[in-house]
């Protein structure tokens, strides 16, 4: 026997098991959570929707808030002044818009009649044509397969206005608290959450995660507000130059901006809107075609020159993801989800990118 018999072989480590593959759900049980997700977004959207517009007001001024911060202001003062001047900016907007709002809601049926009497001018031949054609078909088929057409009138009820308005009222109010409490105790939240994770790797690479889709979903959405509300106030110059009263100007401009937040789907409610009140304003056809000629052009300009220069295409969506984000998101919570959509879509891209295993998602929406 060999003496390096007698030497006993070292121990060797124990190699570990390998993990047993995670069970994948079944096609059934996804489409069911999914409905049961979707159901609960709508059903919880009087709860879940003050949330998340206080959310994209605190990114809006969150970018702000630092710049104060490096200015040596405590972050409750910057959180305090950011707050109280765009409420005060919102406010003198909103004094400036009341009048020529109601002017417009006041004066909307008359105004609709008489563009219904001009569009029925111009299309005059195209309906004694049809008619021409009904009276035909009329006369082969006979007269026996007249349809009834039934007219529903509904009453309106003075007393929901009454039981609405304190609704709106405290919804108003939980959005401001709420966007104050995100911009002053937003981060701490996020510190405190992160200190639950097990070890400090993952809470580490979770606050990486977290404070990059934080800056650059800040950053993104604060510069569309500022390229919106730029879009506003030369749509409001654009039509004082066309002789609109700047008040009446102002209150198209805002709507203009506030449309410009939904892209494809505000544009186009934009184009219908300024088109509506060309026609009011002016009696030329031609004259009055030019407010949507000015807001279309303008929004090409915003949307293929402005935008991708000042973005980039790191913040890129692909049209028919948006498209399916705003029908879903509109569909789901309306006006304040077509407003929404885009900065969602843009988050969820972030965060795909950032996880491993998730960028073939994140191309997709690309």
């Amino acid at each position: 026997m060999s003496p390096s018999s007698d030497v006993a072989a070292p121990d060797r480590p124990a190699e570990p098991a390998p993990l047993p593959p995670r069970p994948r759900a079944s096609s059934a049980l996804v489409v069911l959570a999914t409905l049961a997700v979707g159901y609960t977004l709508w059903a919880a959207q009087t709860v879940i929707l003050p949330i998340l517009l206080a959310m994209f007001f605190a990114l809006i001024g969150n970018p702000i808030i630092r710049v104060l911060q490096k200015a040596y202001l405590p972050r409750f003062v910057a959180a305090m002044l950011v707050l109280v001047v765009g409420l005060a900016a919102a406010g003198a907007l909103s004094v400036q818009l009341i009048g020529p709002a109601a002017d417009w809601f006041q004066q909307a049926p008359r105004q609709m009649r008489d563009i219904s009497q001009q569009v029925r001018t111009l299309t005059r031949p195209m309906q004694q044509a049809n008619q021409a054609a009904e009276s035909f078909a009329r006369a082969a088929g006979g007269e026996g397969n007249r349809k009834v057409q039934v007219i529903r009138t509904q009453l309106d009820d003075p007393y929901k206005v009454l039981t609405r308005t304190p609704k709106l009222a405290a919804s108003v109010l939980a959005v401001v608290l709420l966007t104050l409490f995100f911009m002053i105790y937003g981060e701490s939240l996020q510190r405190h959450a992160i200190a639950l994770l097990p070890n400090r790797q993952q809470q580490r690479f979770t606050t990486d995660i977290l404070r990059s889709i934080e800056r650059e979903v800040s950053r993104y959405v604060l510069t569309i507000a500022i390229i919106n509300s730029l879009v506003g106030l030369v749509l409001a110059g654009i039509l004082m130059l066309l002789k609109i009263p700047m008040p009446e100007a102002l209150l198209w401009g805002t709507v203009g901006a506030l449309l410009n937040f939904a892209p494809y789907v505000g544009p186009l409610i934009g184009v219908v809107l300024m088109l509506v009140m060309g026609f009011v304003a002016f009696n030329d056809p031609v004259s009055a075609s030019l407010p949507a000629a000015c807001y279309l052009a303008l929004h090409a300009i915003e949307g293929q020159v402005v935008t991708p220069i000042v973005l980039g295409r790191s913040m890129s969506i692909s049209p028919l993801m948006l498209i399916l984000a705003l029908m879903l998101f509109g569909w789901l919570w309306g006006i304040v989800g077509l407003l929404l959509a885009v900065p969602l879509l843009v988050c969820i891209k972030l965060v795909l990118v950032r996880l491993d295993g998730m960028r073939g998602w994140a191309r997709l929406l690309e």
